[in-house]
């Protein structure tokens, strides 16, 4: 068992806080109106971007894919009609350049990012969030980007359950 932690402190002015990692990292949060940082709810985003790109990217130099650009963008739909405003869906999309990347390296990547590694990716699709795992390869191969889904995880998904792989 491992234990993590945050402190967040009230600066303000409006709603400014500053938030302190147990790691000693340091990162001003805030709401529309002060603006100063990112809001809360975005760094679950933000989480999930850094966790999946870790994984897949360390996945993609084990498996000797020559990546020259590599960029995870997670778009989220989160409800408005009422509270907890929780996010309810998900699209993780993985843009990968190179000169010969193999689609199958980085369709496996992706889904041992979702199904097994990524605990932030674990966490949202046990809870309300369906996350749509999705992939983008810009070769010089190839005139035309190659475009898939790997999978769909979540809502209510039990982690340590193996997940279906989209054909």
């Amino acid at each position: 068992m491992s234990t993590k932690s945050s402190t967040a402190s009230f600066d303000g002015p409006g709603m400014r806080f500053t938030a302190r990692t147990g790691s000693g990292h340091e990162i001003v949060l805030d709401d529309g109106d002060g603006n100063a940082g990112p809001r809360p709810v975005e760094m679950l985003l933000v989480g999930q971007a850094g966790c999946t790109g870790m994984d897949v990217m360390s996945i993609l130099q084990k498996k000797r894919q020559v990546v020259t650009r590599y960029e995870v963008s997670v778009t989220a739909e989160q409800r408005s009609d009422r509270q907890p405003a929780i996010y309810t869906s998900a699209d993780v999309v993985h843009l990968v350049e190179g000169p010969a990347i193999d689609e199958s390296a980085v369709r496996r990547a992706i889904e041992l990012s979702a199904t097994k590694y990524c605990s932030v990716a674990a966490m949202l699709s046990a809870g309300t969030v369906e996350i749509h795992h999705r992939y983008r390869i810009v070769s010089a191969d190839s005139p035309n980007p190659i475009e898939g889904e790997v999978l769909v995880t979540g809502p209510h998904a039990d982690p340590d359950a193996p997940a279906k792989t989209a054909v």
